[in-house]
């Protein structure tokens, strides 16, 4: 009897838990967040894109060709031609140059994240600027009202 007493228990806490769960995942706030999720990881990919394949050919042609992605220190004192080169010769190296990449990438994410939540808020500011129509109570507290001012 104190098994079946146990699995009843343990299946009526199981029930509590899944309808706790159902209402968690249900919010608003959580499907937002998986959606926000999603987005940003296109984004990443665009922003990605746009940093390799635009900006930094852009960048190198401004500096005279460099290429930051190949800025390395050897720490045991080799050289090498290529960061790929000392990497699959086992070199441990510190790939400043990736570092200089990643920063100029955060900075562009960055600013379009500024330039995306500006527009957001702009829309945002349009909506409340808009006033609500009164409801049907408000309505009638008003009928109410004038009738008994006359």
């Amino acid at each position: 009897m104190a098994a079946h007493e146990l699995i009843q228990n343990l299946n009526i806490k199981e029930n509590a838990m899944l309808k706790e769960f159902k209402a968690f995942i249900s919010r608003g706030n959580v499907i937002d967040l998986a959606v926000g999720i999603i987005i940003g990881a296109a984004f990443t990919g665009i922003v990605s894109s746009l940093v390799a394949d635009i900006m930094m050919p852009i960048i190198g042609m401004l500096t005279g060709g460099i290429d930051f992605s190949n800025y390395f220190i050897a720490l045991k004192g080799g050289t090498f031609a290529t960061l790929k080169a000392a990497k699959e010769a086992g070199e441990p190296v510190i790939a400043y140059g990736l570092f200089i990449n990643q920063i100029i990438n955060f900075i562009i994410v960055s600013f379009a994240i500024f330039i995306l939540i500006k527009q957001v808020n702009r829309l945002k500011k349009a909506e409340e600027a808009t006033p609500a129509a009164p409801s049907k109570t408000e309505l009638l507290l008003g009928e109410i009202r004038d009738l008994l001012k006359k």
